[in-house]
């Protein structure tokens, strides 16, 4: 699965949603929602390490918190054009020369 596929699947899917609910997916409401899928994201990691009251401490959970930040900032990748498999060649990937160094 590509990044930009993954990314306007996400979209189609949060527009779904949006529909749904009666959501207005403002440029603020996106980034509220990737901080409170952060947030709850800390939740499930606290959780599964022991460190908080949680009950649900099942490694789904948690992988299930991680999928929806990633599928958050997709959302905001694709609502300001946002070509990420290009940005993480500029930003991380340009160190790969540097593994070899090492």
């Amino acid at each position: 699965m590509d990044l930009a596929g993954l990314q306007r699947e996400v979209e189609a899917i949060s527009a779904l949603y949006a529909r749904r609910f009666d959501i207005d997916r403002t440029d603020d409401w996106l980034l509220l929602k990737l901080n409170e899928e952060v947030g709850e994201l800390t939740q499930a990691y606290l959780a599964r390490t022991g460190q908080a009251r949680r009950t649900d401490a099942s490694p789904e959970h948690f992988d299930d918190e991680i999928a929806d930040v990633l599928a958050h900032l997709l959302l905001i990748a694709e609502r300001f054009g946002v070509d990420v498999a290009a940005a993480m060649e500029r930003k991380w990937l340009a160190w790969k020369a540097d593994l070899d160094e090492d």
